[in-house]
């Protein structure tokens, strides 16, 4: 079986949201949306529904994509924290702005989010890093990230070595461990079916306020 064939007989959007998206009643803010959104995934036990796709561009305005965690929102937007020695952090410094996708297959919904990326305190960022697990907080000492790895052996080598220096300065912080928040100027909702009925709702900062709107599929 070639490759097209494969692909265009597997399912999609075959998943099923038990509430629907009232676009006539939506929240006055994606933030109050977007928890309800969760707490349906959360309900309906969606694998991982606080992984997203963090998309940034490189020097030469090339896009890159990866999966990040995320760790809070609030007014001040989606927040995650990254190394700056990595190449979203060195991409983040170059051109502070990204965009989050959601995607839970299991529900057929999405969610778009971009705007401007924004470092959050010092000691928001001492603390994401302090309240880790001691493993976790190794391996982002260790971290080389990106770099050419010659051995799995020198991986957990290096993090070894860090858990030493843990044990030793309990109180250790990476100064490269940063909190951001992405504060979205645009946010879209996006409701499908199995029958390919799309939903799309679109909220648009204007000042303080949000404008919605439906959009076209």
């Amino acid at each position: 079986m070639d490759m097209k064939t494969k692909l265009a007989q597997l399912q999609v959007f075959s998943g099923y949201a038990p509430t629907q998206l009232d676009t006539a009643n939506a929240p006055n803010t994606p933030q109050e949306l977007f928890e309800q959104w969760l707490d349906q995934a959360i309900a309906s036990r969606v694998t991982e529904p606080h992984v997203m796709t963090l998309s940034t561009v490189d020097h030469e305005n090339t896009p890159d994509a990866r999966a990040v965690v995320l760790l809070d929102v609030s007014t001040q937007g989606w927040h995650f924290a990254i190394n700056m020695h990595s190449p979203k952090g060195q991409q983040i410094e170059h051109r502070a702005y990204g965009a989050l996708t959601f995607y839970w297959p299991e529900l057929s919904q999405q969610i778009r989010l971009r705007g401007p990326v924004i470092p959050m305190s010092a000691e928001a960022s001492i603390a994401d890093f302090s309240r880790r697990s001691e493993r976790s907080r190794a391996a982002i000492l260790a971290a080389r990230q990106s770099e050419k790895l010659e051995s799995p052996r020198d991986l957990e080598t290096a993090i070894q070595g860090q858990l030493y220096r843990l044990n030793a300065e309990p109180d250790l912080i990476s100064p490269h461990w940063v909190l951001f928040a992405l504060a979205p100027t645009e946010v879209e909702f996006w409701q499908a079916d199995i029958h390919r009925h799309f939903t799309r709702l679109r909220y648009r900062r204007d000042g303080q306020r949000w404008e919605r709107c439906l959009l076209w599929p």
